[in-house]
């Protein structure tokens, strides 16, 4: 059978979709899966063959590589990706290191996706081209402003936006090989034009004229992947987004509805940790991973890493899991839009316009927007709260004793997931008719509790914080 009965649509597909309807799962899903898998033995080749080779042949092997992942998944389709690609070429080029060609770029690059969005919008969740494409989007955005900052006097810069800064000009064929990389276009990791021209140039290496060390790391994040594979296979189907919207469920007693909450938000997230996961050891295989190496001289590979695994299974805050989930994503965010917007003068305010990006950043749906502004108004509460818990006398002195922690752990991990699965209700269900009967099934209670924590936090702390405490704070 042709290559090309492979792709999405073609006559080799009805062997998947048998395949996937016997795993009971979506034929887009199997391709998704295989293709990630599939990074594994390409990064094999790269590492073997093309490592120190010239850079144009690792370039086009990630060109010819990329875009046939993107046929097998989306057929023709993939065209999306190279006229985007192909035009932010052209703007790079024809308005070079400009406020303009950054200002350019970020509005035509999202409002291409958001189109898509628009054009292909169900009220389910389905693998199809914006899927990669909102990868691209950012990746897209952010090399126009690394190009940007290339032309500036690298004495305005900071450190951060030094490191990453693009000082030569990139060739299309190296704009498409950063686009195209195997073991990021599907979903992700970020990472910048200038480590993947480090990759390239065969740089990415923790000894320097030798392969890099990094088949033992990847296979312990493949590891990791796998684990959350099992267990998301073994758990995924009983806890399914679809039960939420039963007349079972609203019928069930209060805590049920609560407790059913809370364990579906957190197995609904590993399918996401899986994908990173599986994704990351491909990236770290090729190298692409590599860190430099820590205080002791010890090689890291955390530099494409979307997941802190024991920060994301411990932490008993919001914040913590922030922080543990999608962080490559979440420090794009912060890299790109968060500090840029400090010229606002208002941490809050950037704070806010950046999950306003990343929402619609997801989609158009309601769900995304509700979703984020609960995760803005749950992370100043629990700041809130934290402050109060740190000055008030009697707070801080019944947190300190010892007996009493493990309780506390488990009572603030309790809140902390049911309301978790309450916030990414909005993020799965997409539309409001959904969501809002999900809400209504459970009394709207994340928005009661926490717009009323909103209000009731600062009235507690003046009560309960001795003024020569609020004095010292002052100073």
């Amino acid at each position: 059978m042709a290559a090309a009965d492979w792709g999405a649509g073609g006559a080799g597909g009805a062997r998947l979709g048998a395949l996937a309807e016997a795993l009971g799962a979506s034929e887009q899903a199997l391709r998704l899966i295989i293709s990630i898998f599939l990074g594994y033995p390409l990064a094999l080749f790269h590492r073997h063959f093309l490592f120190y080779k010239d850079c144009y042949l690792t370039h086009l092997f990630h060109v010819v590589s990329g875009i046939s992942i993107a046929y097998f998944n989306f057929g023709t389709q993939l065209y999306h990706s190279l006229f985007c690609i192909g035009l932010q070429f052209l703007i790079l080029r024809l308005m070079g290191r400009t406020v303009t060609a950054v200002l350019t770029t970020f509005c035509f690059q999202m409002a291409y996706l958001l189109a898509g969005y628009y054009y292909t919008a169900t009220d389910q969740y389905d693998i199809k081209w914006t899927m990669p494409h909102c990868v691209l989007t950012l990746k897209l955005i952010g090399l126009a402003i690394d190009y940007y900052d290339g032309g500036k006097d690298q004495q305005t810069l900071s450190a951060e936006q030094r490191e990453q800064a693009l000082r030569g000009v990139p060739s299309l064929l190296e704009v498409a090989g950063f686009s195209y990389f195997y073991g990021a276009f599907l979903v992700g990791p970020q990472f910048s034009m200038n480590n993947y021209m480090k990759l390239a140039r065969g740089e990415m290496t923790d000894e320097p004229g030798k392969k890099p060390n990094s088949v033992g790391p990847a296979l312990r994040r493949l590891g990791l992947g796998l684990l959350y594979l099992v267990g998301y296979t073994l758990f995924g189907p009983y806890l399914t987004d679809d039960y939420l919207l039963t007349d079972d469920y609203a019928s069930r007693p209060f805590w049920f509805r609560c407790a059913y909450m809370m364990v579906w938000g957190k197995f609904v997230l590993y399918k996401y940790v899986t994908c990173w996961l599986v994704s990351e050891g491909v990236c770290i295989l090729s190298g692409l991973g590599y860190n430099g190496r820590d205080a002791r001289g010890r090689p890291q590979w955390d530099a494409c890493a979307n997941m802190k695994v024991w920060l994301f299974e411990t932490t008993p805050r919001f914040t913590g899991t922030i922080a543990s989930f999608n962080t490559n994503t979440n420090s794009w965010v912060a890299r790109y839009i968060f500090k840029r917007l400090k010229f606002l003068g208002n941490k809050t305010l950037s704070q806010g316009l950046a999950l306003l990006f990343l929402a619609l950043w997801h989609g158009l749906h309601s769900g995304y927007l509700v979703c984020f502004q609960l995760e803005f108004l749950i992370v100043i509460v629990e700041r809130r709260a934290a402050r109060l818990i740190r000055e008030s006398p009697f707070l801080s002195a019944l947190a300190d004793v010892a007996i009493l922690k493990p309780f506390f752990y488990v009572a603030q991990q309790t809140v902390h997931w049911i309301f978790m699965g309450y916030s990414m209700t909005a993020f799965c269900l997409f539309t409001w008719d959904k969501w809002f009967r999900v809400y209504k099934a459970v009394y709207f209670m994340g928005h009661v509790l926490f717009f009323g924590l909103l209000f009731l936090l600062p009235q507690l702390h003046k009560v309960m914080v001795p003024r020569k405490e609020k004095l010292k704070k002052a100073e």
